[in-house]
């Protein structure tokens, strides 16, 4: 988010969660070597999932119907969670097929192998088991056949399809079962491999008003900030790609001269970044309840299952939880591949605001179906991707960082954004990635077992 010096009483936003509380889930094992300073920290420390912020507690008891205690376990336990999935996706290998989370304060992490003979070792790390007949490697290479015919055929009345890793299979969700099953036929996928939902719902932009903090686009349309960026020593903001083209001038809530895009990818991607001018200021801040600002310290992705909220000016401060990753929405503008999607509501105007999990950035908004007074699915484009196709640097709360060095393929680098299963070399030492995210200054592989393993 970004504001300008000279408005008193501007409240822009990002977002944290945490808090000291038990745990549900067991402490994670096979943790680095203690050095010699202390304990390494935990998971839920890393990433501040153990100092939770109001706003972010208050509306998880509302959307979620849970107990202050409840909402501040949730988020150690899903922080906890996260670092396991990543260790038993790197000791299952090719047989891994996903992991979700359960229960209130999500203290059941499952996941999902087509080996029964990783039963024990998945126990071992405080998970449950669920023996399965498809990788997710199989599933995925599902959902790129049904992407392929979607560049050949209409879509329209396939507005959706995605992995559904508790169910073990790809889904497509139709206007009609006749629609679905020629979209599925054009893929060349089994029809009985597939899973069909008849819907009425078509996914739709969300642009007319602002979300988050307003900013208007050559001086018509208006959209959301999402989070605060940098490139080198320029600042800016990350949105959505439909909100604007690269070139187009923004204006700030106040109307005041803002910035200009500087790249937008739209459809395809739902991707865009502005950079603003020396009258604004990139801060670490997402819009809470009640205009309160709540701060990001990173951005690990967060698992099915877990809790997320967004902000919009629209609609204010809401939370939900995340259904899908790696989705595909077929708006009536266009395609978008590789959204997230969740239960979290929204209405147009929202459009380009930020989504957080913990403290960690996970996306902006892209669109979605339903409003916030029956309920509804929206769906947000990572911020991960976003910031490695731009070459960005996430704003945090508590470091800043370099932008990425093209010259570092194989050494560990601040800045860069790693995929789980991703291997790097720090201090003479190898190590495997357990969760995706941009690494922050202070999150180096020998100080975040919760990140990275050493192999």
């Amino acid at each position: 988010m970004v504001h300008r010096h000279a408005v008193t009483g501007r409240r822009v936003a990002l977002t944290a969660l945490g808090a000291l509380v038990a745990t549900g889930i067991p402490a994670a094992v096979a943790a680095e070597p203690t050095p010699a300073a202390g304990p390494l920290p935990s998971a839920a420390q890393t990433l501040g999932a153990d100092r939770p912020s109001a706003p972010v507690l208050r509306a998880l008891e509302r959307d979620l119907g849970l107990t202050p205690a409840q909402a501040s376990r949730r988020l150690v336990n899903e922080a906890e969670a996260g670092t396991r999935a990543g260790r038993l996706r790197n000791a299952l290998g090719d047989r891994f097929a996903g992991a979700w989370l359960r229960g209130t304060t999500s203290q059941e992490l499952m996941v999902a192998t087509t080996d029964a003979a990783d039963v024990p070792a998945i126990k071992a790390q405080g998970a449950k088991a669920a023996i399965v007949k498809k990788t997710l490697r199989d599933l995925q290479a599902a959902k790129q056949k049904l992407d392929a015919a979607a560049a050949r055929v209409s879509t329209r009345e396939t507005p959706l399809w995605y992995v559904d890793i508790p169910a073990n299979r790809v889904v497509v969700e139709g206007r009609s079962k006749a629609a679905a099953a020629a979209f599925v036929k054009a893929a060349g996928l089994d029809a009985r491999s597939v899973g069909v939902k008849v819907t009425a719902n078509r996914p739709r932009l969300m642009e007319d008003v602002t979300g988050g903090d307003a900013y208007y686009i050559d001086g018509t349309a208006r959209c959301s900030i999402g989070f605060s960026v940098t490139k080198g020593e320029q600042e800016g903001f990350a949105s959505a790609g439909h909100c604007g083209k690269p070139g187009a001038k923004t204006t700030g809530h106040n109307q005041a001269e803002q910035g200009t895009f500087q790249a937008s990818t739209f459809p395809g991607k739902d991707m865009s970044w502005v950079a603003v001018n020396d009258q604004w200021t990139a801060t670490p801040n997402v819009k809470g309840e009640g205009g309160q600002n709540v701060q990001v310290t990173g951005s690990v992705q967060a698992l099915v299952g877990a809790a997320v909220c967004r902000s919009g000016s629209t609609t204010g401060w809401h939370c939900g939880k995340v259904e899908q990753h790696d989705t595909s929405v077929s708006y009536a503008e266009g395609r978008v591949d590789g959204l997230t999607r969740t239960t979290v509501c929204a209405e147009p105007g929202d459009s380009g605001g930020p989504y957080v999990s913990g403290v960690q950035a996970q996306g902006v908004t892209s669109g979605g179906s339903g409003d916030c007074k029956t309920g509804g699915t929206t769906f947000f484009q990572p911020i991960n991707p976003l910031l490695s196709e731009f070459g960005l640097t996430l704003k945090t709360a508590e470091a800043e960082t370099p932008a990425p060095q093209d010259n570092v393929a194989q050494a560990w680098a601040a800045g860069r954004v790693y995929e789980a299963g991703v291997m790097v070399t720090h201090a003479g030492v190898r190590y495997r990635c357990l969760q995706t995210h941009q690494a922050q200054g202070p999150w180096a592989p020998t100080d975040t077992p919760a990140l990275w393993q050493r192999v």
